[in-house]
This record gives C-alpha cells, structure tokens and sequence, in this order.
C-alpha cells in the first residue's frame, strides 16, 4: 500500500529529476534493509489522490517518479497508479526485489515502467537467510528472466554487507545465476555500499561498519572477469 511521497530526489533515478513513492509491505527479511520500518504495512502518511495532485503540479519540473518500498508490487493497485502517472507523462522507475513475478510480468507487457532496479540479495543457495519463504529465489529467477527479456532498461544490484558477504565467490554465484535465469549477459550490476543506519533491521548481523570501498573495487573486478555482465557500476 501507498506510504509516503519524497517530493524530490537527484539519486533514486539517476539521472532524472524524480518524486519518489514509498509503499509498505514486504515478504522478505533481510537484516541489512534500511527501511526496516517498511517490512510491514504501514497507515499511510499521504494518499494516491494527494500524490496524483503533487505529480500534476510538477508537470514540466519532474521527469520521473521512483517507486520503492517495501515490495512495491505487493500492492494490488499498483496498476491503477503506474496508468495514472503515465497519463500525466511521466518516466516510472520501478525498485523490486523480484518476489513478485506475475505482476512484475504484467506492467511490463503494459509497457507502464521504464526502469527496473532489482536487487539480488546473495546467490541463491543462501536465499533462506532473507526470505521465510523458500520459494522466494524461484520467484527472482523468474523476476530476472523477466527483466531480460522485457525490460527497456534495467539493473541487478547488491547491497555488500561485510558481516554477511564474506566472499567473492559468493557474489560470482550470484552473477552465474542471473546470467543462468537471463540466458543471455546481464545488462549491468550494481554493486552497493551498506551503511548502518537506526533504520537498518539487524545491524548486529549486518555489521557495524560501512563496507569499505577497497571491498567494493575487488568484487566489481571479481564480477568484470566473469564476462557475465555489460556494465557493473559501484554506489559509494
């Protein structure tokens, strides 16, 4: 469900002036997440009406609307709202973690977002330790095929936690399973520095120091030398 609005943002689009839309509700628990808050649903702080008004006064100012949550595509009206923000002109981008494939299936067929932003938490074999669920990393297989199939444009990315990320390979794990799922190179990776936060869910096991960048640089070699992925990009 709709949540909050941020009425601008230079970094959840990059590139584009952007409002971003925050939804609350999520099926997967992953102790790094920074907007903890967020894993369940929430009452709302605003509405889709008073968000709809904000994005029409904006026309000609904004250029794109971010939606990020929470799991955006657990709420059923998602829909409804991506056609209304597309009648008013505007680019959507799109933040998932891949848990919902049908939807995520369908607003892409709809043509109704732009940019697809998706995170892959870990390789796949420790996908228990983020999701309750054990056909969570069935449903972002899925999500991936999807996204490289479908998409007009699109990311993998991964938050590197030092306490939970301890290896390259299993990054490169991560990267073979994505190019498995894709059948074809995955278009770009982004790989995230982790920052403890008040906001983060589990900072005792997510680590009490940011990732250091020298860590970033040798997964992003790491990642370059598997001849997997077009473009991988780091987020200091």
């Amino acid at each position: 469900m709709i949540y909050d609005l941020l009425p601008l943002s230079l970094i959840d689009d990059p590139g584009h002036l952007a409002a971003t839309i925050f939804t609350s509700g999520c099926r997967l628990r992953c102790p790094f997440c920074h907007n903890a808050a967020l894993q369940k649903k929430q009452p709302p702080r605003t509405s889709v009406a008073a968000i709809l008004r904000f994005l029409r006064e904006r026309q000609g100012v904004l250029e794109s609307v971010a939606i990020t949550g929470g799991e955006p595509l657990l709420w059923p009206d998602m829909e409804s709202f991506m056609r209304s923000v597309r009648a008013l002109g505007y680019r959507i981008k799109l933040d998932t973690s891949g848990d919902v494939p049908d939807r995520l299936e369908r607003l892409l067929r709809l043509g109704l977002i732009d940019y697809v932003a998706m995170d892959v938490k870990d390789e796949k074999a420790r996908y228990g330790l983020y999701a309750p669920d054990s056909k969570t990393a069935e449903r972002v297989h899925r999500s991936m095929a999807l996204l490289a199939s479908l998409a007009p444009a699109y990311e993998l990315r991964t938050t590197v936690v030092p306490n939970l990320h301890l290896q390259d390979e299993q990054i490169v794990r991560a990267v073979y399973w994505a190019y498995r799922a894709a059948g074809a190179s995955i278009d770009r990776w982004a790989l995230q520095v982790y920052r403890p936060s008040p906001g983060v869910m589990d900072v005792d096991r997510s680590g009490h120091a940011a990732t250091p960048p020298p860590r970033l640089r040798e997964l992003a070699r790491a990642v370059e030398e598997t001849g997997l992925v077009k473009e991988v990009v780091l987020r200091v």
